[in-house]
């Protein structure tokens, strides 16, 4: 990753094949088992989004929570063992553990959300066989991850997980520009416009561009897509195009690399967990600046391909993406950092500095030693 070229990511270059209708593949002809209709499946590379709702049971999801549980349980007897904690919060559960955790330990909810470990339940999800019918109909019958899947762990009232206006390419090298990568955003309870849920722009992914962001919004690590900019070279009306995504447990919001979107601030008294995992064609390029492929899920040529999680688990994406600590002049406990830094940075103008970004500065100037 330290000799990786990271271009600009202002480019001239616009490919609406590659996200709108006529990106539609020829559907199955099989019947297969949690496929949509066509008429959804048009929505979905007309509009750039789809919400899909009751398709997962509660068994699938049920066992999501219990494996998020589970982190956040090592999250607390290692910020306890550390001393970081003095309390474990045993007595509290998965919508509200995490939220007393960071009254003592700022930052737990950044320490989570980068630990990339994938339980068995969150595999299981990822190549769920309704699922990839699903991803069939949006890119085909061969099927393998993207490298880049998050679970978000929006605490409330929490500016550090209040994630703004972009399309998620802006944090993928330019290959990505050319290849559609569908998101299923899935959340692990009830969403809508106060706990934290998410909005799209309608639409915009027609326009096949990925718009000028800026790095970084707050005191975050997101890049930021203004709505001006959106305006200008995505052609989004604010007022008709902007549109609130209520999901219910169960449901799932799909929608692409080009669409813009965002997440809500949570103003509820939960933690609003999500996982976004993501697809494309193994045969287009994984866009992480090849720190990181996918895993093949499906190939048409092979019925039973056995998808190889350890190969896939065992490289470090936020390891990668922060390319080591190990030779900074700096002060940090790596364990214990709640920075986040990637090549992202320095793919857009740093307009904002804040923790994450003068650490990504200090990283810079230790490799230039």
């Amino acid at each position: 990753m330290a000799d990786a070229t990271i271009h600009s990511g202002i480019v001239d270059e616009v490919h609406p094949e590659v996200f709108d209708i006529r990106a539609m593949p020829p559907q199955p002809k099989e019947k297969k088992s949690g496929q949509l209709s066509d008429s959804k499946i048009k929505q979905f590379f007309e509009e750039g989004y789809l919400i899909v709702e009751d398709f997962f049971s509660k068994a699938e999801l049920d066992a999501v929570r219990v494996a998020t549980e589970n982190l956040v349980e090592k999250l607390a007897q290692k910020l306890h063992s550390a001393g970081k904690i003095k309390h474990l919060y045993k007595e509290y559960g998965l919508f509200e553990r995490l939220t007393k955790i960071e009254t003592e330990f700022p930052g737990a909810n950044v320490i989570l959300h980068k630990t990339g470990e994938l339980p068995q339940a969150y595999r299981d999800l990822w190549s769920n066989d309704r699922l990839l019918n699903v991803i069939e109909q949006l890119i085909g019958p061969d099927i393998a991850s993207s490298p880049v899947w998050n679970l978000r762990t929006k605490t409330p009232r929490n500016e550090a997980t209040v994630v703004p206006w972009h399309q998620d390419s802006a944090y993928f090298d330019n290959d990505s520009y050319k290849v559609l990568v569908p998101t299923a955003w899935i959340p692990l309870l009830d969403t809508d416009e106060f706990n934290g849920g998410m909005q799209v722009a309608k639409g915009a992914h027609s326009a096949g561009k990925i718009a000028t962001h800026q790095c970084c919004y707050g005191g975050t690590w997101y890049v930021m897509l203004e709505e001006e900019e959106m305006v200008k070279s995505l052609g989004v009306d604010i007022t008709r195009d902007l549109v609130t995504c209520p999901i219910p447990y169960g449901g799932f919001l799909l929608f692409n690399n080009a669409t813009p979107h965002r997440s809500l601030p949570n103003l509820s008294k939960q933690v609003r967990w999500a996982l976004d995992l993501r697809w494309q064609r193994p045969d287009k390029p994984y866009g992480l600046w090849d720190m990181k492929d996918g895993v093949m899920m499906r190939s048409s040529s092979d019925p039973h391909v056995k998808i190889d999680w350890d190969a896939f688990v065992a490289v470090d994406r936020t390891a990668l993406q922060k390319d080591s600590v190990k030779d900074l002049d700096i002060e940090c406990d790596p364990e214990f950092d709640t920075t986040i830094q990637g090549p992202w940075m320095k793919k857009w103008d740093i307009v904002h500095m804040n923790q994450h970004t003068k650490r990504h500065e200090q990283m810079e100037m230790a490799k230039q030693k």
